[in-house]
Order: C-alpha cells, then sequence, then structure tokens
C-alpha cells in the first residue's frame, strides 16, 4: 500500500499558489521531488518479503533490519546487470550456511512501491551461497525512516 504525504491536488494547490519560478535562459530548472513511503505486512513467518526494482529489474527481496549490508544471490546480481562473473570475491562474510567470499558493489538504484535509494553499497555472494537477496542496512539506513510496528514495515524515503 502507498502512503502519499501530499494528495495531488493539494501538491498542485501549493505549486499554483507559489506560482513556478521564472523561466531564464540557461537556468536549471529545480526540481520538486516528494517523499515517498510504503508499508510492508510481514508474512505468516514473520519476515517481510517483497518486490523491489533493482538496478531496472524485478527482484523477490527479504527487507532485513538485522542484516548489516545489501546481499544479493549471484543469480539477482546477474538480473540487476551487475556482473558477478566479473567480480573479485575476496570479502569474508558469515552466512547462515557458514562462512562465504562476498564480492563488493555499488547498486545504482534500489525501489519499493515509489520508496528509492540511490548509489547503494551491497555485496554478491558466489553461485549457490544464498538463495534470494536480502535488504539491509546499507540500504535502510539512507530512508528517512522506517520502523516496524504491529507486524507492518514502514519505511520512508
Amino acid at each position: 500500500m502507498r502512503l502519499s504525504f501530499l494528495p495531488p491536488f493539494l501538491a498542485c494547490v501549493m505549486l499554483a499558489a507559489g506560482g513556478f519560478p521564472p523561466a531564464h535562459s540557461g537556468d536549471a530548472v529545480p526540481q520538486l521531488r516528494l517523499m515517498s513511503a510504503t508499508e510492508l505486512k510481514a508474512g505468516e513467518n514473520g519476515h517481510f518479503v517483497t518486490r523491489a526494482e533493482i538496478n531496472g529489474s524485478d527482484i523477490m527481496v527479504l527487507v532485513d533490519t538485522g542484516a548489516s549490508a545489501v546481499a544479493l544471490s549471484y543469480e539477482d546480481a546477474e538480473s540487476a546487470g551487475l556482473h558477478p562473473a566479473n567480480l573479485d570475491f575476496n570479502i569474508p562474510v558469515q552466512t547462515a550456511n557458514g562462512t562465504a567470499k562476498a564480492a563488493s558493489v555499488k547498486i545504482d538504484r534500489i525501489e519499493i512501491d515509489g520508496v528509492k535509494v540511490e548509489d547503494v553499497d551491497g555485496m554478491v555472494l558466489p553461485e549457490g551461497a544464498l538463495h534470494g537477496t536480502l535488504l539491509g542496512m546499507t540500504f535502510l539506513s539512507r530512508l528517512s525512516s522506517f520502523k516496524v510496528e504491529d507486524g507492518v514495515l514502514y519505511l520512508k524515503d
């Protein structure tokens, strides 16, 4: 469910009341960006699973407040255009399946239902080391806020 902090009619009224900035040749026109928010309901197992757009590709993710970083499976990294075959897997990480070596990546953009963060630090795990993708704190900490309340995770950019 998408929440809007300024209904479209209110945004139009505010623009009309304030007027548009004067157009001067050569001047950059400032862009107006409204804040976005969404809420994710926990599944029966208590986990927050949703579809995220990562570098333009739709990928199922587990939003994990206990994970320190965004961790992509090898397969999801391929889908997101991160070319895992060309990465250097040299960072030791502890996973639920034991120790593995991950590769550091910079993710251009992650978006969940309009809530987006750009230039996110992440890691890719070797093929077969991780089933699915975790959105951890390198994504969550870049939001203006997030909270869990009564089985609902609220995200705001």
